[in-house]
């Protein structure tokens, strides 16, 4: 049994109590909200390992809620639950930090490999000695381990995906990334919509990098991408 607490917002109270009671037989101390705000206040008195968040709530949706996270801690896992198929809602939760999404209907099975699979990630991310690395990029310094990008005084946390692109990336500084590579590393799987939402994610590290005209971050065509450092 893992000593892990999680909160849980989701409005439709019988899904949430389903699934809390399946949380916590599996071992994961479990908040139950049936709002946004609710759920804020109560991130706000405890410290989670992660937030599972329906999209669609009342008083404060999911995304709002989600938002609001992030500003406070950008490494803590969220996962949205959704009953919407639209990729553009789903690419905006990406956007916001979320580390995944699962749409509704869905077994309590696959809820809980998606959430070990997200902490599998972030615990080598934290614990890995191998990745504890720092690199040099222009003017600036991306300090894998800590997870910032330093210029001169100015510091930007990155989400735990922002980092291990811009670690891969690193690794291939002056040469191309390959986009199936960074994908099944970081996404496990290489479909459209990962590809998408990889999208998202290259274009806010374009903009992180912009202060330093001898950092750029290309798109090569068909192939995947180009971190440039003159």
């Amino acid at each position: 049994m893992e000593n892990k607490r999680v909160l849980l917002a989701e409005d439709d109270k019988n899904l949430g109590t389903i699934l809390q009671a399946y949380l916590v037989a599996k071992g994961y101390e479990t908040d139950l909200c049936v709002n946004g705000e609710e759920a804020f206040k109560k991130y706000q008195e405890a410290t989670y390992d992660m937030c599972i968040l329906d999209v669609m709530m009342p008083i404060k949706d999911g995304f709002t809620l989600a938002q609001e996270i992030r500003n406070q801690d950008k490494e803590i896992p969220i996962l949205f639950l959704t009953a919407k198929s639209l990729q553009e809602d789903k690419l905006k939760g990406f956007e916001i930090g979320a580390d995944d999404y699962i749409s509704k209907p869905f077994s309590m099975e696959e809820l809980l490999v998606r959430m070990k699979a997200i902490w599998r990630r972030v615990d080598s991310d934290t614990k890995s000695p191998s990745k504890t690395n720092i690199y040099t990029l222009g003017q600036y310094t991306f300090d894998y381990n800590r997870q910032m990008l330093t210029m001169k005084d100015n510091e930007q946390k990155l989400t735990s995906k922002e980092a291990e692109l811009l670690r891969l990336l690193c690794e291939h500084m002056n040469d191309v990334l390959d986009r199936s590579e960074a994908l099944n590393k970081i996404w496990y799987d290489d479909s459209y919509f990962n590809a998408r939402s990889m999208d998202v994610y290259i274009t806010k590290l374009r903009k992180y990098l912009k202060e330093d005209d001898g950092v750029e971050l290309l798109n090569v065509h068909g192939v995947g991408f180009k971190l440039v450092v003159n």
